[in-house]
């Protein structure tokens, strides 16, 4: 897994095959909660790209998927946005994490 430290998620988006992405936030108890289990899910599936973002310091990075609520998981495949979700639970990372490897 990776945190980005600049705002280019189009760009790893543009040169990976799969991408998984938490958008979080340091003021977000949520987040800080569910990036362990983001992490150990990265190392579990190592062929995909695994990046946290901060929704707050990387603006354009945040616009590639729609983030309403933190923290937001969104699954990106052949430089689209396939699926994505909101909330703080293990399934929902499964959910879209499935979402992208199925096809």
């Amino acid at each position: 897994m990776i945190e980005l430290a600049e705002d280019n998620l189009d760009q790893i988006v543009a040169e990976n095959e799969i991408v998984m992405v938490q958008y979080g936030a340091s003021w977000c108890g949520n987040c800080r909660l569910t990036k362990p289990k983001f992490k150990r899910l990265s190392g579990e599936n190592t062929n995909i790209k695994f990046v946290y973002v901060d929704a707050e310091k990387l603006p354009k990075s945040r616009d590639l998927a729609e983030v309403n609520n933190l923290p937001t998981f969104a699954g990106f495949k052949g430089g689209k946005l396939v699926q994505q979700a909101q909330g703080n639970k293990g399934e929902i990372i499964n959910e879209v994490l499935n979402a992208v490897t199925s096809n």
